[in-house]
């Protein structure tokens, strides 16, 4: 008898017992229970993924922490920020025996107060941060580094992510004078296998290195790219995908002469893509694209400004080959103004993932930035390492005005939380005054709520000059996914008798 009989067997045995007591117990008959609609919930724990920051031995690295107050909340939890190599220092990992914990680089203060910490040099860890109960619902984590010389000078930050299994990278690059890496994270007690393929104009290059990349648990792989093939190419679209296990992905984009940044991975691939907070004065936006199906795309290419969306000129449709990576220049598209680049389909819906590599100043003073294609705000979403000066709040609404609320935390420092309500225009970008906190100490965190009409795209760009360089980094605001819906459920033994 195999095994799918015994389980059979063992089943209807089981139900039959409880239907016997079901008989003996009948419940007196009750009116049919009403379905309910599902209640939303705060998370109850999240777990984030900060790669390493730096090869530099001049880069200084700050670490912002944040939970926006959510309604709900238990009234007690934890969190800290560690290095992933001591995510197994209490014992929990496949080591066994127990060790000492370095002291975490932060600890997260209490919901609606921001937590900073700082590393230094090119030794800096990669780090996995566990937030539990109050802490939880919305957790936001940034890392914000500042290079002043050498590859990659300038502003680089990133927003931790979660671990998941596949990530899309359009955007990262093998050229001469570039240094990418894709770092990998694994947050788990057991190694995560993981693939990495590199997409280039005329398709997939060849490579057996980026097949079956071990990472061990509770630590991080930086992976060159270079050294995965050959082949060097400007325009590249990375793709990790997981076999066993879970982890985080960033790639770290360098260039000898116009700074860097971290790219984050796009979207999911959607027919219609969404490419929020150009910088008004960029100098230079590349658009690189990649299809994840099997069939060709042809794109609508529009451009929301503050007054709406125009089509920019000669560039009005972009067509992205099955399995390629295409990529065109817009120049300066946004020509003085703030702007957002939507994408939209032709004529059939294709699958696709886009990010824009973003250039401001000119000749030696170049600063470079990655905008990957993102998801709405939609309930809410945080940007945290904010100061009074060097942020920019750009939102826009792409096919429906809307409103949105947005709330400037406490500061890390001290200060009282701000809020204010902005109404975005259908097809408009705007560049909105975000409020700062009144006394601010410190840096504040930005949370953007959805409050009535369309969807609501969103990005935040961090400035500071360095030495006449415009160092600067951009990171989306996709909903943070702070809450899970449950669903109302009532226990109905009497089931068991039909």
């Amino acid at each position: 008898m195999n095994r799918t009989t015994l389980s059979l067997l063992a089943g209807t045995a089981a139900l039959a017992a409880v239907t016997g007591f079901a008989e003996l117990n009948a419940p007196a008959a009750t009116p049919a229970h009403a379905a309910e609609a599902a209640v939303q919930l705060p998370v109850e724990r999240s777990t984030l993924l900060c790669p390493a920051p730096s090869l530099s031995d001049i880069a200084d690295t700050s670490y912002t922490s944040f939970t926006p107050v959510t309604k709900g909340a238990t009234s007690d939890g934890k969190a800290a920020l560690q290095a992933a190599t001591e995510q197994s220092a209490q014992g929990t990992g496949s080591g066994g025996g127990k060790k000492k914990a370095a002291k975490p680089v932060l600890t997260p203060k209490a919901p609606g107060t921001p937590a900073t910490g700082d590393t230094s040099g090119s030794d800096g860890p990669a780090y996995v941060g566990t937030a539990e109960g109050k802490y939880a619902s919305g957790w936001t984590v940034q890392e914000t580094t500042e290079v002043a010389a050498g590859t990659g000078r300038g502003l680089q930050g990133v927003t931790c992510t979660a671990a998941d299994t596949e990530f899309w990278f359009p955007g990262a690059s093998t050229a001469s004078g570039r240094t990418d890496y894709v770092h990998l994270t694994n947050p788990d007690d057991s190694a995560a296998v993981v693939d990495v393929e590199l997409y280039g104009k005329d398709g997939q290059l060849k490579s057996t290195v980026g097949e079956g990349i071990t990472v061990q648990p509770h630590a991080s792989e930086p992976v060159l790219l270079s050294t995965l093939t050959d082949e060097r190419q400007t325009d590249l679209t990375v793709h990790v995908s997981v076999r066993s296990g879970r982890v985080g992905a960033s790639v770290q984009a360098l260039d000898d002469k116009t700074g860097g940044d971290w790219l984050a991975a796009a979207a999911d691939p959607a027919g219609s893509l969404v490419l929020p907070g150009i910088p008004k004065d960029a100098t230079d936006v590349r658009l690189i694209a990649f299809t994840t199906g099997d069939n060709d795309a042809d794109l609508k290419v529009r451009l929301a400004s503050p007054d709406g969306t125009i089509t920019p000129a000669g560039n009005e449709t972009l067509h992205v080959k099955s399995g390629m990576t295409t990529a065109t220049d817009l120049g300066d598209v946004t020509r003085g103004e703030a702007g957002s680049l939507i994408l939209t389909p032709s004529d059939q819906s294709v699958p696709v993932v886009a990010a824009l590599r973003v250039t401001r100043g000119k000749g030696g003073n170049r600063e470079t930035a990655y905008i990957p294609a993102t998801a709405p705000v939609g309930t809410r979403a945080t940007s945290a390492d904010n100061s009074g000066k060097g942020t920019t709040l750009s939102l826009t609404a792409p096919t429906g005005t809307a409103q949105v609320k947005v709330t400037a935390s406490a500061g890390s420092g001290g200060g009282t939380s701000v809020s204010k309500t902005f109404t975005i225009k259908s097809g408009t970008t705007q560049n909105v005054a975000a409020p700062v906190p009144s006394g601010l100490k410190g840096t504040y965190a930005l949370t953007v709520e959805t409050v009535s009409g369309g969807p609501v795209y969103g990005a935040r760009t961090l400035a500071a000059t360095e030495g006449g360089v415009p160092g600067f980094t951009i990171q989306t605001l996709p909903d943070d996914r702070g809450t899970v819906a449950v669903p109302e459920a009532d226990q109905d033994v009497s089931v068991l008798q039909k």
